[in-house]
């Protein structure tokens, strides 16, 4: 019989295959002074008319409710209170406005209302669908949609009705992954690879998947980074002082 104990099961979250390759050091230090500067609320909006002046570059998180989009939101940021979290799916029900970053480096994040809780009326999820399509569609500062996938559930045809609206609107969209702390890390890594693969087709998708956990930190500073760099390709460079 041999002594050699059984091989324990690695349970450890992996961050999205290449991550690492994709952002250097002076990235991520970059990422991680954007985000730890200035963070504020500054504008709510449950109609398109109701939209801030356009100035600063914007982003904004999508995701279905309960995802974790205020919890990576918080987690990016470093506070805990930023963003409402909550433990009732639903809850975020307009455009909510973050100015985020000190002013070498500024820019505005959007957290949309989350999608497909069924226990919202039907009337007010086909008004958030005209509200979320609107701003989609007419908003030139917007330079990509972030939308948050739930790593155990990997993408659903709601998310996937989602992506093809991106697709037909031409607005730039990433996935990200959210409680990957859940998955082993195989497990992890085929989520990422067959998302990576269905993306291909898709004429807005971004091609790299970032996977994170906003309870443990995996992958926060990749996406810090990955906004840095989104921020230097649309020609907002962020060169913190010397």
């Amino acid at each position: 019989m041999s002594d050699e104990k059984p091989a324990t099961p690695d349970t450890t979250p992996a961050a999205a295959p290449g991550a690492d390759e994709a952002f250097d050091a002076e990235t991520l230090e970059i990422g991680r002074r954007l985000f730890a500067g200035p963070a504020e609320f500054y504008w709510a909006t449950a109609k398109i008319d109701g939209l801030p002046p356009m100035q600063d570059m914007e982003i904004a998180f999508a995701g279905r409710s309960n995802v974790g989009k205020s919890s990576l939101v918080n987690a990016l940021t470093g506070r805990n209170t930023l963003a409402r979290t909550s433990n009732t799916p639903g809850r975020t029900q307009q455009l909510n406005f973050f100015r985020i970053g000190p002013e070498w480096g500024q820019f505005s994040l959007v957290d949309m209302p989350g999608y497909g809780f069924a226990a919202v009326g039907k009337e007010k999820v086909a008004a958030w669908t005209r509200l979320i399509q609107d701003y989609l569609r007419g908003r030139a500062s917007l330079a990509r949609v972030y939308v948050l996938i739930d790593s155990r559930h990997g993408v659903k045809q709601i998310d996937t009705n989602v992506l093809d609206g991106l697709d037909r609107a031409a607005v730039s969209y990433q996935v990200i992954l959210t409680k990957a702390d859940a998955l082993k890390k195989s497990e992890l890594e085929a989520r990422i690879a067959a998302i990576r693969q269905s993306l291909l087709r898709r004429p807005a998708a971004f091609p790299q998947v970032l996977a994170t956990s906003s309870r443990s930190g995996a992958g926060v500073e990749e996406v810090r980074a990955a906004v840095v760099q989104l921020m230097r390709e649309r020609g907002f460079d962020p060169v913190p002082p010397t």
